[in-house]
């Protein structure tokens, strides 16, 4: 398993799932860039407040790495997202249901560390799941 697999597993372990966010100052670059559904977001502490934003709105969120590739400073990977939607995510209260979904991801690294995150987080799935969005119809 490469430096930056094991960076990635860990990001996700310790600081996601165990909610250790102060992790984050390890394996972060200091000028770290996540491009995700919320808009661009700069910096170790806009991470921390993403992660805590989302802990406070599934506390029991798992997230598990699928699928891992990489190529030099870039790699990609699928989550698979669970949970329980049981607190205020982004002023939607609590739903109590159950999350399960795979999201894509794509990460840069400079310097060993996490540099620049490009997902889209699964929150059309996770809004679909919590009952916020309508399901899709199929053709």
């Amino acid at each position: 398993m490469s430096d930056q697999e094991l960076l990635v597993r860990r990001l996700f372990d310790e600081i996601i799932n165990a909610g250790d966010i102060d992790v984050a100052d390890e394996l972060f670059a200091a000028d770290y860039v996540d491009h995700g559904p919320m808009g661009e977001m700069r910096g170790v502490e806009a991470f921390k407040g993403l992660v805590k934003m989302w802990r406070a709105a599934v506390p029991d969120v798992h997230c598990e790495v699928e699928d891992y590739f990489e190529s030099g400073a870039m790699c990609a990977w699928n989550i698979h997202v669970t949970g329980t939607h049981t607190g205020e995510m982004m002023g939607i209260p609590a739903s109590g249901r159950r999350i399960d979904y795979r999201t894509p991801n794509i990460g840069r690294f400079a310097n060993g560390r996490a540099a620049e995150h490009w997902a889209d987080q699964g929150m059309f799935q996770f809004l679909v799941q919590i009952g916020a969005l309508p399901a899709p119809q199929s053709a």
